[in-house]
């Protein structure tokens, strides 16, 4: 099966929202080949498919944070605040909309969902490698200390005490 389009383009699509893995419904939307009214509005007429942890509407403030993000040109004249979608959520539409492009592209996010978990994954194991050898040479760098201090204390020269003098001294 071809790829209509590239992990890559999806995964870069992919925003963190409310520590929420989504997609704008207007990303998607273009990834389908439907204009994004067409999306929402078929998303209405199936919202009981759709719970708050499946698709949610951003806020004002949210909505404004990601037109600094990505520069108001981009947004045209939205009048209502976009929807975004969880991967269940990306799942549900296939079931929405019945056309061959949304199954290939869904089958495409779905990878590319799994791919980001995957990364996502790696990177907390590499995190985890990284903060066990910081501990282990944080323990290292206290004992290196230790010894170079005693390294220095037997470089420096001792100090010198009035010995006696041993045998016969005459008195001048």
């Amino acid at each position: 099966m071809n790829k209509i389009i590239p992990t890559e383009i999806i995964a870069n699509k992919i925003l963190e929202i409310r520590g929420k893995k989504v997609l704008l419904d207007k990303d998607l939307s273009t990834l389908y080949g439907v204009a994004t009214r067409d999306l929402n509005k078929a998303v209405n007429r199936n919202l009981s498919r759709f719970p708050d942890d499946f698709m949610f509407q951003l806020t004002r403030d949210e909505f404004s944070n990601l037109k600094f993000q990505f520069g108001t040109s981009s947004w045209g004249g939205t009048r209502k605040l976009p929807r975004v979608f969880t991967e269940q959520g990306v799942a549900m539409l296939s079931s929405v909309l019945n056309s061959e492009r949304a199954i290939k592209v869904n089958i495409q996010i779905m990878r590319a969902f799994a791919q980001l978990r995957g990364l996502l994954l790696t990177h907390k194991e590499l995190a985890r490698r990284l903060e066990a050898l910081e501990r282990k040479f944080g323990e290292h760098d206290d004992k290196i200390k230790i010894i170079f201090e005693a390294i220095k204390q037997l470089l420096e020269p001792p100090e010198e005490k009035k010995k006696p003098r041993i045998g016969f001294h005459p008195h001048r």
